[in-house]
């Protein structure tokens, strides 16, 4: 179940045809998901909640097109790794990945291995001087086993290769297997947005893995629904979980946001940030333990590869074509409204999952929403009438 299956929308822009980061040509999205055992948790045995998620931003060889880019972090506890060279040089020059926080390592290890491989294919046998893939982890301990060193290499790889556009599964897939959104069951979840003609017509995307927010903050389209869904009425995964895990609501959000918008470098960092208000605008973004940082990229200029390839000379000049900053409103509201769309997305699309020591995240559910959308205004409603009353 995705927010428009249920007639239902945030924001006022139009999606793209399959309403997803996919939306943006040449960008794959592919997924390797870990479930495995149940009951009591044995480190280094399960029960398994986990996966991996990989963003392709080009079909082929990343660094024979490499991308202008820009990373925004809301809070800092949490990784994304590569972002020390997006910084400085403005460039996204491998793949992406989503995982849990310890298999990060891994993950990384695994990518500069398939950078290197398709090196030396793309280069006729020679790889390249270095590499530092982008992988990003939010934590899964709640419900897998995430000390179990479960992601492995053949994961990784497997995700790689079966990335591909058009549809993106959702929830509890991939990176998102183990994740908890607003003390529901969170996950992976996407959107989009197309700008009309005279904004330029470009489209903005947005991939979220959704690991934040707490219960009671819950908003959809400016309504605290959360408010309405107390565990007494829908049980959190913290109902019986031991007194060691962490407070309910903590946690954190990765947001990979693509555009065909001929943007450089700064401007993606800015299009990154917005990210925040879509955050925002569905509850999040204020917890002191989330690591919420979020990559844009663009696709519509390339750098130079010979920079990358060894034994090239760098080209002279780079020619590319560039949004000027007063148009870029445009391109900011639909990479809130896409943030936001995905995190509602991410919730609809995952199903209750038990995990570790019996601990259960629940779905958020079409009815339950409803249900509480319903009541949330009518509670909005007579406070507007009480104010009214007031005023008179």
């Amino acid at each position: 179940m995705r927010l428009r299956d249920l007639g239902l929308t945030v924001g006022y822009g139009a999606p793209g045809p399959y309403n997803a980061i996919t939306d943006i040509a040449g960008v794959q999205v592919g997924h390797t998901t870990l479930v495995s055992g149940d009951g009591p948790l044995r480190p280094g045995r399960g029960p398994v909640r986990t996966g991996v998620t990989v963003i392709r931003p080009v079909p082929g060889y990343v660094r024979q097109t490499p991308l202008y880019a820009g990373v925004h972090v809301l809070n800092g506890n949490g990784e994304m790794t590569g972002t020390a060279w997006i910084s400085e040089s403005g460039l996204l020059t491998t793949p992406i990945a989503l995982t849990n926080t310890h298999s990060v390592g891994v993950v990384r290890d695994t990518l500069v291995a398939i950078d290197n491989r398709h090196g030396r294919t793309a280069t006729k046998g020679r790889a390249a001087y270095w590499s530092m893939p982008v992988v990003a982890e939010t934590y899964d301990g709640i419900l897998n086993d995430i000390d179990g060193a479960h992601v492995r290499p053949e994961h990784v790889d497997a995700a790689f290769e079966s990335a591909a556009g058009g549809v993106v599964a959702e929830g509890s897939v991939g990176g998102g297997t183990g994740m908890i959104c607003h003390e529901f069951k969170g996950g992976i979840g996407t959107a989009s947005r197309v700008l009309p003609d005279q904004a330029g017509g470009w489209t903005v995307d947005a991939l979220v893995q959704a690991n934040h927010g707490s219960r009671e903050d819950l908003r959809f389209d400016g309504v605290p629904v959360g408010r309405f869904l107390p565990g007494s009425v829908v049980p959190t995964p913290h109902a019986n979980a031991p007194a060691s895990l962490p407070e309910p609501g903590t946690g954190s959000i990765i947001v990979i946001i693509a555009t065909d918008a001929p943007v450089l470098a700064d401007q993606c960092r800015r299009i990154a940030q917005r990210a925040t208000i879509g955050i925002g605008r569905s509850g999040g973004g204020t917890s002191d333990s989330s690591g919420d940082i979020f990559l844009a990229f663009s696709t519509a200029n390339h750098a130079s590869p010979e920079y990358f390839m060894p034994g090239e000379a760098a080209a002279g000049f780079t020619d590319v074509r560039a949004v000027p900053h007063d148009n870029l409103t445009p391109l900011f509201a639909a990479a809130a409204e896409a943030t936001e769309e995905a995190i509602l997305n991410a919730l609809l699309a995952a199903d209750d999952m038990t995990g570790r020591d019996g601990l259960t995240a629940h779905g958020l559910t079409a009815q339950m929403l409803r249900r509480a959308y319903s009541a949330a205004s009518e509670d909005l409603g007579r406070t507007a009438a009480k104010l009214d009353h007031a005023s008179n």
